[in-house]
């Protein structure tokens, strides 16, 4: 598969880059996606959800009523769940909810949501660059050249490169990594996923395993 290099004005450098059919061009399995991202966003969960159940509430511990003879249900605490102000039953508790995954069902993963990217046409292959200093002006024109200055925009990089990083932080649509960083839910959520040259064979070179 043949994708066009642009540069960082968004016009053609005249060149053609192969993306690996390993990599952009499989059966895509939707199952592996769907558990990756199921992963994914399980991870970002801190699970500190904590709700105080009868024996965490402060009351009194006397038998609020006989046993009998009233006409209505048993009660032998105040600080049952049944009463306002009792505690929380079968509340939350704190919790991990992050789950394992093999690593081929992941690569698996990845490659099927390239794919995808690819069969829509959202890939854009861009020339690597850089800029003297951080300056979000200076990303918010690269996404205009490329168009994607409205929309989600996830740029990989081939390395780590602190200037272009900065000047997109405050960018609330775009996000820039590494090709290290790739992951099935980023690629997924972005409108349109900018491959720079350099990041093209980490990609590839970590998908092929």
């Amino acid at each position: 598969m043949k994708v066009a290099v642009v540069d960082i004005n968004g016009k053609s450098t005249g060149r053609e880059v192969e993306l690996s059919a390993d990599v952009f061009a499989i059966e895509p399995n939707n199952h592996a996606v769907y558990l990756d991202v199921k992963q994914y966003l399980a991870n970002q969960r801190q699970g500190t959800h904590k709700a105080k159940e009868r024996a965490e509430i402060s009351g009194s511990t006397r038998k609020i009523k006989k046993q009998k003879g009233t006409g209505t249900a048993r009660a032998g605490s105040i600080k049952s769940g049944v009463f306002k102000g009792g505690g929380r039953m079968f509340g939350p508790r704190p919790r991990n909810y992050s789950f394992k995954l093999n690593k081929g069902l992941k690569r698996l993963a990845r490659k099927s949501a390239l794919t995808m990217k690819a069969n829509d046409d959202a890939i854009v292959v861009m020339e690597d660059f850089n800029f003297d200093s951080p300056k979000t002006k200076n990303f918010t024109n690269v996404l205009k050249a490329l168009g994607v200055e409205n929309k989600k925009a996830l740029f990989v990089l081939g390395a780590s490169n602190n200037n272009v990083y900065l000047s997109s932080r405050n960018l609330k649509g775009s996000d820039v990594i590494t090709n290290s960083e790739l992951s099935t839910y980023k690629i997924l959520n972005a409108n349109k996923l900018v491959l720079l040259e350099g990041s093209l064979e980490g990609i590839e070179t970590n998908l092929s395993k």
